[in-house]
């Protein structure tokens, strides 16, 4: 199986798919946990059916050290005891936000709970990561980027 478009060798694609790169990269020195970051990653990459950035963001987590359990447990996070508060309100804030085509919208109920666990600038990255992670999604589910060979650091 391979991708519909190569989004590097593309002239125009690898400009874009760069910057979409350093919008992500930007989050690396917030203080929005990096676990946490990821689990919005694993979890908006559940919803979208994105197979290559569940690869990648599952692989990354367990190199970080997360435990097999929690990355189960991510899709049924609501039912589950091994997240934080702070993460739950994380994912529900993910999931609010990358159901937005559905007629969905996040309500002022999840960014208040969200709110109470972040300050402004974890809850800016927060914001920046789920529109980043969707940008993603959205990219790789249209040219069918397959997963599984993804090794962790691949992309520096």
């Amino acid at each position: 199986m391979s991708a519909r478009l190569n989004m590097f060798e593309n002239p125009i694609a690898g400009k874009v798919w760069k910057h979409i790169i350093a919008a992500g990269r930007a989050l690396e020195g917030s203080s929005l946990p990096a676990a946490t970051q990821e689990l919005v990653k694993i979890r908006a990459s559940q919803i979208n059916g994105c197979g290559f950035c569940l690869d990648m963001h599952v692989k990354d987590a367990t190199a970080a050290g997360e435990s097999q359990l929690r990355l189960h447990m991510v899709a049924a996070w609501r039912e589950a005891t091994v997240f934080t508060d702070a993460e739950r309100a994380a994912l529900e804030l993910t999931e609010q936000g990358t159901r937005l085509a559905d007629g969905g919208r996040v309500t002022d109920e999840a960014w208040a709970n969200a709110a109470k666990h972040y300050d402004e600038e974890q809850l800016a990255a927060l914001v920046a990561a789920i529109a980043v992670i969707n940008a993603f999604n959205r990219g790789n589910a249209m040219i069918q980027m397959p997963g599984g060979d993804y090794q962790p650091g691949q992309f520096g």
